[in-house]
């Protein structure tokens, strides 16, 4: 699994999440350009101290000025006034107004003008233009105007920033799942607490019951049930005995258990998954591209639109006031930061949603591709299929019935460590079967096992060795078991033939379901598979699938897969990776099965971290929404520029309708609200 991007904590998707306001929000922050999610807080309550501070600097601007004055019919001039309104202009046009000017300056200065851009010019112009006014330049001075935009603005930002910085707490959760400290047993068997950091491969740790798994390892002892729900969204906590393993960062219920360390630090599971999400955050989404190139746009149209406004009032005869105040409502309004914040807190919130769903989200591009799939590809076996044996017929004969064949084939089986024996031994004790105790066990090479069990002998053995001593049973029950890709053995009890037990590789219950609800959307269903064509068709007639190759070699099945896609198929290719590397690449969506398992999950987009088939349908579904709340966000920002640029340009004017500085502020921060609170809806 993935590491590299482990080294530097610095959350960069705040950086890209911000992209669309200029690369580095604020340069009064020049030094945190990589900031840790720490300074990103930081930041937060920067705007949010600079919103305060200016909003209460602008009740005095409002008091003494002019216009406002004039408004609620009062006059409390007095000597020198002017002069007080522009200190106190000046100050919150450089305190409140700092991030917007340095932001503006480092994206043109990158050639990138964006939203800084589009707000410095504003508040720029009507600074500048009110200053002029104060000393000596005929006209009404606006600052009350500047002073109202600024805070609107700050507020805008400060809202947008917590916003996007809840959306990435994703990680930060994730981080907090990890224990600190773990109990280790030291040389003499004595308990010593030390730090996760400290702990080293093979290294032993005593889990309390109610406490939190340090590590990745395998349980040496003791037995109990595993909340794991946080880490692989499977709801009923896993019973978990000697020999099997633990995640770190999942909670121990009820036994106390010993475990030995099997992954730490960058190695463990969780940090994979952090890396992963980490990733996701970082991949840049094809409909972010739309936004930034949107917000570019916005600013030559904000640019143009103003200019034209001024020549126009200027050429309809009124004076250079009423046509300067008019340019820079709409230099204003054309900031939408609803456009900015359109994709990227869709995109946080549709990333941490999957991570909680158990669907780790590799590469954004192509996730949003899935929504226009027209076939999924699966690999059968650990994929549909378990990949493990489980016995499917018992067909007894001379008289014996299926109990006694399966109670005596487990007896003899339960010294051996088979696959096939571990299927039999499955059934057994899931029917409550008592094993009976045996000796003498011998296993006989190409023939199968045998063993003495109370005072009998009894072999397990092949078919291979029952046609070589001529016995007797069903031919044509045979055949049709093989034909289906089972494996069949025969249970021999002091040489009497007693009956055949088949078995095949179990299909998960979960795949019948995916691929019905495949079907149901239109997506046709594919089987890959090396394995045989009676094997194949097997399962692929279990499960509905609606085409099967069978008989693939691993390097074969990438050609597969771009045979597929030559018919002008958008396909996913589904599978456990190791062999399925190349077909998982080659695919439009890869998606990869099991994560943590040595998973060539370098080479898929998406990984689904509880092996269930029915993640891919999920992952489709969740393509679809998470497109359609950028759409609608997109709209909401654009829709409201249609609507107010030409209302601020004066359009209107005629019959008495102009829409002031700042109401088209406010208009704009509902739709950066709307845009935030649609984007949260996203489930």
């Amino acid at each position: 699994m993935t590491k590299h991007h482990h080294k530097h904590e610095s959350h960069e998707e705040h950086n890209n999440n911000h992209h669309s306001h200029g690369d580095n929000h604020h340069n009064d922050h020049e030094t945190h350009d990589h900031h840790d999610h720490h300074d990103h807080g930081s930041m937060v309550d920067d705007f949010k101290k600079r919103f305060y501070i200016s909003l209460i600097v602008t009740i005095p601007i409002l008091i003494l000025s002019p216009m406002i004055q004039d408004f609620i019919g009062v006059n409390w001039e007095f000597a020198y006034d002017q002069y007080i309104l522009f200190g106190l202009a000046t100050f919150i046009f450089f305190y409140g107004g700092w991030p917007f000017i340095t932001g503006g300056l480092s994206e043109l200065k990158s050639k990138n003008p964006g939203m800084m851009t589009l707000i410095g010019l504003a508040i720029f112009v009507a600074y500048g233009y009110s200053s002029v006014t104060v000393f000596g330049v005929e006209g009404k001075g606006f600052f009350w105007e500047l002073a109202t935009l600024i805070d609107i603005m700050l507020l805008g930002h400060w809202i947008e920033m917590r916003s996007v910085m809840g959306a990435s707490n994703a990680l930060e959760e994730l981080v907090k799942l990890m224990p600190r400290e773990a109990h280790k047993l030291d040389e003499q068997d004595e308990v010593v607490d030390v730090a996760i950091a400290d702990l080293q491969h093979h290294d032993q740790v005593i889990v309390k019951p109610g406490e939190k798994i340090p590590v990745d390892g395998t349980i040496l002892d003791g037995e109990s049930t595993i909340d794991e729900s946080m880490l692989t969204g499977e709801s009923v906590p896993v019973k978990k005995k000697k020999g099997e393993e633990v995640i770190g960062g999942s909670i121990n219920n009820e036994g106390s258990l010993t475990i030995q360390v099997e992954k730490t630090g960058d190695d463990s599971y969780l940090s994979q998954v952090i890396t992963l999400v980490r990733e996701a955050q970082e991949s840049k989404s094809k409909t972010q591209d739309i936004t930034n190139k949107a917000a570019k746009w916005l600013f030559y149209l904000a640019l143009a639109s103003g200019l034209v406004t001024l020549l126009i009032w200027l050429m309809v005869g009124s004076s250079f006031e009423v046509a300067l105040e008019r340019m820079v409502t709409v230099m204003v309004i054309t900031c939408p930061h609803a456009l900015g914040l359109a994709a990227p807190l869709v995109i946080a919130v549709s990333t941490s949603i999957s991570a909680k769903q158990g669907l780790l989200i590799r590469n954004r591009a192509n996730f949003e591709g899935a929504r226009n799939l027209h076939a999924v590809v699966f690999d059968k076996t650990g994929t549909l299929t378990k990949g493990e044996f489980g016995v499917t017929n018992i067909i007894p004969s001379n008289g014996y019935d299926e109990e006694d064949v399966l109670s005596w084939a487990a007896s003899l089986e339960q010294n051996s460590e088979h696959p096939l024996a571990i299927g039999i031994l499955q059934l057994a004790s899931e029917k409550g079967l008592e094993l009976k105790k045996i000796s003498d066990f011998e296993s006989i090479t190409g023939k199968g096992i045998e063993g003495k069990i109370e005072g009998k002998k009894v072999n397990v053995v092949s078919p291979g060795y029952v046609d070589a001593n001529h016995y007797e049973y069903d031919q044509q029950q045979f055949r049709q078991l093989s034909e289906e890709g089972k494996t069949v053995v025969f249970v021999l009890l002091d040489d009497d033939l007693i009956g055949m037990v088949a078995l095949a590789d179990m299909v998960r219950e979960t795949a019948k379901e995916a691929i019905s609800s495949l079907k149901e959307k239109g997506i046709h269903s594919v089987m890959l598979t090396g394995d045989n064509k009676q094997v194949a068709d097997w399962v692929a007639k279990q499960l509905g699938i609606d085409e099967v190759y069978a008989e693939v070699l691993p390097d074969q099945k990438a050609d597969q897969v771009k045979e597929i896609k030559e018919k002008k198929w958008k396909v996913a290719m589904t599978g456990d990776g190791i062999n399925d590397a190349p077909a998982l690449a080659t695919a439009d969506l890869g998606i990869a099965i099991g994560a943590g398992t040595d998973v060539a999950v370098e080479s898929a987009d998406v990984v689904l971290v509880k092996s269930n088939p029915k993640d891919a349908v999920s992952l489709i579904e969740l393509s679809k929404k998470t497109y359609r709340k950028m759409i609608q966000n997109l709209w909401w920002a654009a829709g409201y520029n249609i609507v107010a640029i030409p209302l601020a340009a004066g359009v209107l004017a005629p019959i008495g309708i102009v829409l002031s500085p700042a109401i088209g502020a406010v208009l704009m921060s509902l739709s950066t609200i709307i845009v935030a609170i649609n984007a949260k809806l996203l489930k």
